[in-house]
């Protein structure tokens, strides 16, 4: 024992402790030393990426959207600058609501406007600027400078913005864009996936994408085109701060615009169809046969793509989806109606080609035809008297076509019309097509659940000769089927946007360069039905509408029942508006080179020789001879 009373074993111990914990610091120096090696060795590049990504923020640049032009260069659908009023959340030092309602004294903000900022800037990252107010007047903007320095944070922007100069006209085939909703957001997730990079920076580019692309097309050739007009964004490197503060713009890359459309319509045709129609309903679709150009797309009512564009407010809304005309309902793409006597030029031609019937070949027209225990009447009392192919046609027989539907039978009936359109997807560049009812027997099985629904008899197949019955088509259908036999079987797709023109080289792509296929009919058998229809114009029941025309046009009127009569006599005065016939009419001409066919309905309004063909025979001679009705006013471009 020392004298400090403690052994020597006790020395050794403070000396053994002493070294573990020297161990036990170079330990952890030496772990503290191989995490440092991997952080600046191994691993460096992804942090110091994620480092650069924290100091640096991509700020996406909307891409200039393509223009819309019709066959002649008008422009109908372009975009123009307007102020905009934007906020940017990270440098806002008040809540967003109490700096609205500050806002709200010097610049006026809907709730309208509230909602959707707030909705936007909730979304979305915090250095990015969400608009406040839209399309800001000069005085709006005067005010708002004088007062700036009251709100950091909040910038006056000059913006692109989607403008449709002639309003109303052409709405349904044009369509118009507005604000990525929810879904749109997921439908564009899903088309950018689909072309996933391999590269590191494939989600920055995927959320650039994203963001700069605000707007879509909702419907009409803004939706179904969507791919070529909105361009690909851009975006400017901007160094931020830790609290998300824009500091500088570091670079820029430069967005790419948009492809223009060039469209096979006639605007001013379009416009002065639509002027005929005036307030009432109905669908007009023009085509060029040889290449399948739609040259005038029409539904009435119609609306104006301008009133969605920044978003519909809740009046508006309320009043387009709520209305009897139903203004926003694409009634040639949509729309389906039996086709009353325009389908008799077809069965005629169906009747040559299957033999059933030849051009002499005549029945005796007592005004009525009998099948069982059911009478089919013909619109003329007494009948039509000796009734041959060309007659059946220009005096509009019934009784020829209840006959000749019978010796047919369904199969027959739909195994010829369904190759020249009818009752099928005619493939227009529209979303929504509707493919209607071209019956078979097959047809009922398919669509009726009951065993004895799904029979098919023989009785049904009377009134599917004079185009009632369950025959149900859309007007761009008919037109089609027009179209075909202008073109003599030569089926061309029809469609809305001629050619792609590239804003920078302007090249143009064409969209349907070449036939879809060709229906194998005879060319006298579509003489005798081409003749036929001449002389409806001539001295049938459409000659009124055509006394005079210096070229020549093929046509047929129609008029088509709404309700079922049950064998009482139709009065259109007394009949309730909705439940009226509709008026249909179809032509070509001139009849020896087809330059343009037409198929139109006038919804409810009776007899198609006084309540169509009148149109059809202005917006032809307008066509053809460069002539504008007199009493219509002379549309003008828009400056």
């Amino acid at each position: 024992m020392n004298r400090f009373g403690k052994s020597q074993p006790t020395v050794k111990s403070f000396q053994d402790r002493l070294g573990i914990a020297m161990l036990f610091v170079l330990v952890c120096f030496s772990i503290l030393l191989l995490r440092f090696i991997w952080l600046q060795v191994f691993t460096h590049h992804r942090h110091s990426a994620a480092a650069e990504n924290n100091r640096i923020a991509l700020v996406p640049v909307p891409a200039n959207r393509g223009l819309i032009i019709d066959r002649n260069g008008i422009v109908i659908a372009r975009n123009y600058s307007a102020y905009t009023l934007e906020v940017n959340p990270s440098q806002v030092e008040t809540s967003l609501t109490e700096l609205l309602d500050e806002l709200s004294t010097v610049i006026d903000i809907q709730p309208k406007d509230r909602r959707n900022f707030l909705k936007l800037a909730g979304e979305s990252k915090t250095f990015d600027s969400f608009p406040v107010r839209t399309l800001l007047s000069d005085v709006e903007v005067a005010r708002f400078t004088a007062q700036r320095f009251r709100f950091p944070g909040v910038e006056i922007r000059a913006r692109l913005f989607r403008q449709y100069p002639y309003g109303e006209l052409a709405s349904h085939l044009i369509g118009y864009i507005g604000r990525v909703s929810q879904k749109d957001r997921e439908k564009l997730i899903a088309e950018l996936d689909s072309s996933k990079s391999l590269d590191e920076d494939w989600a920055q580019r995927k959320n650039i994408n994203l963001l700069g692309m605000p707007y879509i097309g909702k419907i009409g050739v803004e939706q179904s085109y969507e791919y070529a007009l909105r361009g690909s964004p851009g975006f400017e490197q901007v160094e931020i701060t830790a609290g998300g503060r824009a500091v500088r713009t570091l670079s820029t890359s430069s967005s790419t615009p948009g492809k223009n459309l060039v469209l096979s319509v006639d605007i001013k045709l379009q416009a002065l169809v639509e002027e005929l129609y005036g307030k009432r309903r109905g669908a007009f679709v023009a085509i060029e046969p040889e290449t399948g150009d739609i040259l005038a797309f029409v539904s009435k009512p119609n609306f104006n793509p301008n009133d969605f564009v920044e978003g519909i407010d809740a009046g508006t809304w309320k009043a387009l989806n709520e209305s009897l005309e139903k203004p926003l309902y694409n009634r040639p793409l949509k729309g389906i109606y039996p086709p009353g006597s325009t389908y008799k030029p077809f069965m005629a031609l169906a009747a040559l080609e299957t033999g059933k019937r030849t051009p002499s070949q005549s029945i005796s027209d007592p005004g009525f035809f009998t099948f069982g225990n059911h009478t089919f009447r013909d619109d003329k009392v007494g009948g039509h008297g000796s009734v041959d192919m060309a007659k059946s046609i220009v005096e509009s027989c019934d009784t020829y076509y209840y006959h000749l539907a019978r010796d047919m039978g369904v199969n027959m009936m739909h195994d010829f019309m369904k190759p020249l359109g009818f009752g099928q997807i005619t493939g227009i560049d529209l979303e929504g097509e509707i493919r209607g009812i071209l019956p078979s027997t097959a047809w009922k099985e398919r669509s009726f659940k009951k065993p004895e629904q799904q029979k098919w008899y023989e009785g049904e197949t009377i009134s599917l000769g004079i185009g009632q019955g369950y025959n149900s088509f859309s007007i761009l259908q008919l037109a089609h089927a027009t179209a075909n036999l202008a073109n003599q079987g030569v089926v061309m797709k029809p469609h809305l946007v001629k050619s792609i023109e590239d804003p920078i080289s302007k090249q143009r792509t064409l969209t349907t360069p070449k036939e879809s296929y060709k229906i194998p009919l005879k060319k006298e058998n579509i003489d005798v039905i081409t003749n036929a229809m001449l002389d409806v114009n001539r001295f049938g029941t459409s000659a009124a509408a055509f006394k005079g025309a210096s070229y020549n046009a093929a046509g047929k009127t129609g008029t088509a029942q709404v309700f079922s009569l049950n064998s009482k006599s139709y009065s259109h005065s007394s009949t309730p508006e909705f439940l009226r016939d509709h008026a249909l009419y179809i032509v070509f001409a001139p009849a020896e080179k087809p330059k343009i066919a037409i198929a139109m309905v006038v919804e409810n309004a009776g007899f198609g020789a006084a309540q169509a063909a009148p149109i059809a025979r202005k917006a032809l001679d307008y066509y053809i001879e460069g002539r504008w009705p007199k009493e219509i006013p002379e549309w003008k471009n828009a400056p």
